[in-house]
């Protein structure tokens, strides 16, 4: 989407301190109309698949993603002949074969879907997550020498591996050939493997980089079982897999990854949807209980319900509790797994919870009354280095610029994580610092980092980072808003417009949930509930209402306007979807922003 200044409802300083925009600017408004007209659906639907770049051509498409029309041949991929050759020759042989993951969830379904598939060759792989703060990321000596040691011949390390040099040169000395899936940035040296599998290699010409490793994995999947089929592998006794059914773990990691919801990624998603929907396997099922997900799950479910809990394992409790549940049959031993992890996902929660008060603390006292600066760094001793990522995260969203939060260790260390807003590449920034020798190790993306540092280095990687990326953000905050989809009234805002509007979806990273205005509508109650949210009930002009909430509001601008504008008619913006309690479905509008309806001073 082109830059577009265009304000929708002439908002210019909402509660929120931003401008309201609208996503369309006057070309993707044309294409709108186009769509709608050329493809008979509502204009609604048709602004926001115009606002996502769908080109007319591309709307049956984008409507229907179909996993055949997305997915090209897995060879298109770099290394990927090697590879397919490789596991195809170890399922022949029945060799011992290791795999290698990540500890989060990308990881543990790269894992899951990589064994399930050995499994139905009727190999029985060895699984091997590292532990966050005992082995670190990506492969070590002492794992692998030990994988050696237990037979393993074949070493497949996935969503991780690609500048592993040290640790796969090991396994080469000792006999075991390595296969590597895997996603993330690549140097031009890559590691001594038969075959690196990663669209993010300088060589490969493929198009795939927005893939996470799991979806990387199910095409080395489908291209070692084409292999195995042109060799007569398969036959009335042991019959080919359906490699559909294993979408649900794609989907997982593909969301829970934040990767681009683009192209094949959002085939992927859709389709894995449909299979967790139908409660086929124990540990998906388990976990889903556990999470208290009542009704069929959707996209956000899998990112906010789903993936915390797999993750928990891997941020505070035992790595492989994760892969285990997953790949977990038997559905009481599902259900032991599953109450564990949810469990260690509450004490995740409570750790992070302190931890982003202090944090938060902390920021507002560098930032000021002027809100100056350009990027959040925050560090302590006594921070679980298991949760720095996340509270990275809520100090992005909580105060609109990059944010880093960093734990620092007993032995004069610290290591932490940073998130960036759109726009600015915390990435590159990071990479540079190494380069300078601010930090020990560091690396990463555009919107999220790991960074590893010397306690006395904290204030001068501070000053670096105010004065690499103050141009940038100044840039990304000027043009930033926020884009509105349409606007509707509280009488139109129902159960088939939501279903409308999930036509577009499925919705996360690359492909975000519709914002939806309400205009000029009353506040007729607003209060306090549950852990520092709002609830509202927003009422229109003929007399309908809509239930509103504004999450984790409470002690930020939105909840004050918030409880400010009892009885005021204001404009809403936020997203619509479908609240599921007890049994019974009603329409619920998040709550993103408001702004008052008639002209009069800022909230304050």
């Amino acid at each position: 989407m082109s830059n577009n200044n265009r304000l929708f409802l002439g908002v210019e300083n909402s509660a929120t301190g931003r401008a309201w925009r609208d996503r369309l600017d006057e070309r993707a408004s044309a294409r709108a109309l186009a769509i709608a007209q050329r493809h008979d659906v509502p204009e609604l639907l048709a602004r926001i698949i115009a606002g996502r770049n769908v080109d007319i051509e591309a709307v049956d498409a984008f409507l229907d993603p179909a996993i055949k029309r997305s997915m090209p041949d897995p060879h298109v991929l770099s290394g990927m002949r090697e590879a397919a050759l490789r596991l195809a020759d170890a399922v022949a042989r029945a060799e011992r074969i290791a795999i290698f993951g990540d500890y989060d969830v990308d990881g543990a379904t790269s894992a899951a879907v990589l064994a399930r598939f050995l499994r139905h060759c009727g190999l029985d792989p060895l699984i091997h997550i590292p532990d966050r703060l005992f082995e670190g990321y990506g492969p070590n000596v002492e794992a692998v020498r030990a994988l050696a040691e237990r037979g393993a011949t074949l070493l497949v390390a996935v969503d991780c591996g690609t500048t592993s040099i040290e640790p796969l040169a090991e396994a080469r000395a000792r006999g075991v050939d390595v296969v590597v899936i895997d996603h993330h940035q690549a140097d031009e040296r890559l590691p001594p493997a038969l075959a690196v599998v990663n669209p993010n290699r300088r060589d490969d010409l493929s198009g795939l980089g927005h893939l996470a490793a799991v979806g990387l994995v199910f095409m080395t999947v489908v291209a070692v079982n084409r292999v195995l089929r042109e060799r007569g592998f398969w036959n009335e006794a042991r019959p080919e897999p359906d490699l559909l059914s294993f979408l649900d773990d794609v989907a997982l990691g593909t969301v829970a990854d934040v990767v681009p919801l683009i192209g094949l990624n959002r085939a992927f998603v859709a389709k894995g949807l449909l299979a967790l929907r139908r409660r086929e396997r124990a540990g998906h099922t388990s976990l889903m209980d556990v999470a208290r997900l009542s009704g069929p799950p959707e996209a956000w479910h899998l990112g906010f319900l789903l993936g915390p809990r797999i993750n928990a394992g891997g941020r505070i409790g035992r790595a492989d509790l994760g892969v285990r549940l997953l790949l977990e049959d038997d559905p009481t031993e599902a259900a032991k797994i599953a109450a564990e992890l949810d469990r260690l996902n509450r004490e995740r929660q409570a750790i992070e919870l302190d931890t982003l008060a202090q944090a938060e603390a902390e920021a507002m006292a560098a930032l000021g009354f002027e809100d100056r600066g350009a990027v959040v760094v925050t560090a302590a001793e006594g921070w679980h280095p298991g949760i720095v990522g996340l509270v990275a995260a809520r100090l992005k969203e909580r105060f609109g610029r990059p944010a880093f939060a960093i734990a620092l260790e007993p032995g004069g260390t610290g290591t932490g994580s940073g998130r960036s807003i759109p726009g600015v590449d915390i990435g590159r920034a990071v990479r540079r610092a190494v380069a300078d020798g601010l930090l020990l190790k560091g690396g990463g993306h555009a919107m999220a980092a790991g960074v590893t540092l010397r306690k006395g280095a904290l204030a001068d990687l501070r000053a670096y980072l105010e004065s690499t990326l103050a141009a940038e953000v100044e840039i990304a905050r000027r043009a930033g808003g926020l884009l509105i989809d349409g606007a509707v009234s509280a009488a139109a805002a129902g159960a088939d417009l939501v279903a409308m509007i999930s036509r577009a979806g499925p919705f996360g990273s690359g492909n975000p949930e519709p914002v939806i205005a309400l205009p000029a509508h009353t506040v007729s109650y607003a209060e306090e509930v549950g852990q520092s949210h709002v609830r509202v009930r927003l009422r229109s002009g003929d007399g309908s209402a809509l239930n509103a909430i504004a999450f984790r509001a409470v002690g930020h601008k939105l909840g004050a306007a918030l409880l400010q504008s009892r009885g005021r008619q204001i404009h809403a913006a936020g997203l619509l979807s479908i609240d599921r309690w007890n049994g019974e479905e009603r329409i619920q509008f998040k709550l993103a922003d408001i702004a008052p309806a008639e002209p009069r001073p800022s909230f304050s």
